[in-house]
């Protein structure tokens, strides 16, 4: 599974909308789109932020692993 499909899923999963993820990263909901649409490269720093935001690891959100924890 790619990481823009587990960005997505995970949002929606926790009922949030691009625009809430954007705040909890401080950055644009347009650029947060570009990370879930894969125009952009989601940095390190996000993936961190949102693996500790989400409770999951890191290798869950990248889709190198199914198991959460």
């Amino acid at each position: 599974m790619s990481y823009r499909k587990r960005l997505h899923d995970l949002r929606v999963d926790h009922d949030l909308r691009q625009e809430d993820v954007a705040q909890i990263l401080k950055i644009t909901s347009q650029a947060y789109g570009m990370y879930e649409n894969g125009k952009r490269s989601l940095p390190i720093e996000y993936l961190i932020i949102l693996s500790q935001y989400y409770d999951v690891t890191s290798d869950y959100i990248l889709g190198l692993s199914d198991n959460k924890k």
